[in-house]
Parts: C-alpha cells; sequence; structure tokens
C-alpha cells in the first residue's frame, strides 16, 4: 500500500493522534495538493476550493493531537482521500 495512502488512513481511523510524525503529516498534505507557507515554526497550508487553512506547529518530530483532529475533519469535509 502506498505510504501515503497508509499515513491517510491512520489519521482517518482516530486511533493514533499522538504518534503522527509531523513531516509525514506535511509530506501527505504536500501530496494532497497543499501549498505551504512558513512562518517561523507555522506550518501554514492552503489549498484552492478549501476554505480553511491547516496551520501545524511541530511538538518533539510529532503533530499536535489537535492538529491532526482538524486535519482529518478537513480531510473528511472535502473527500480528499480516494
Amino acid at each position: 500500500m502506498e505510504k501515503h495512502k497508509k499515513l491517510a488512513l491512520r489519521i482517518l481511523s482516530g486511533i493514533a493522534d499522538k504518534n503522527i510524525p509531523f513531516s509525514e503529516l506535511c509530506e501527505l498534505l504536500k501530496h494532497l495538493g497543499f501549498q505551504l507557507r512558513i512562518k517561523g515554526d507555522h506550518y501554514i497550508f492552503y489549498k484552492e476550493g478549501v476554505t480553511e487553512i491547516i496551520n501545524l506547529q511541530p511538538h518533539q518530530n510529532k503533530a499536535k493531537p489537535y492538529q491532526v483532529k482538524q486535519t482529518r475533519n478537513l480531510l473528511i469535509k472535502y473527500k480528499l482521500i480516494k
């Protein structure tokens, strides 16, 4: 199974929000067509057709659980995972 698909399924399952590597979450969002802007330690992802932005900050090389949840909600709302 493709690396990005595996990560997306882990995020959608909601059982591993504390254990999602920050770099892999960023790679997934780029793979899904999001643009990236970095301001300090804020990684801001945006995409045409998606009204919300995703603002991520690393926490000891992991994504923060509440930000993983926000990402999951956007993936579901905009049906970004096929």
